[in-house]
């Protein structure tokens, strides 16, 4: 099993979840990297998302990105490293 290099820590989270009523807001927190999807990130965002699935008080979803871009796509250093 590879080891992913990037490890959310409550210190360090990879992804932001805040609620407001029924709003669920979800932002990409790797501002360095733009905010690529990084193995952590993807893992982070698809748990997130199953438990906001299965929610019944959460409307809506809503995807930001922290710092000067939404996203810039796959983590393509990553990707080259596997």
């Amino acid at each position: 099993m590879r080891e992913l290099k990037e490890r959310r820590t409550a210190a360090n989270p990879v992804l932001l979840c805040e609620r407001a009523g029924g709003v669920v807001t979800l932002t990409l927190h790797r501002p360095e990297q733009f905010n690529a999807l990084s193995e952590g990130l993807l893992t982070e965002l698809d748990t997130a998302l199953a438990d906001i699935a299965s929610d019944e008080a959460a409307r809506v979803v809503v995807i930001a990105g922290s710092g000067r871009a939404f996203c810039a796509g796959h983590d393509l250093k990553e990707m080259r490293a596997h």
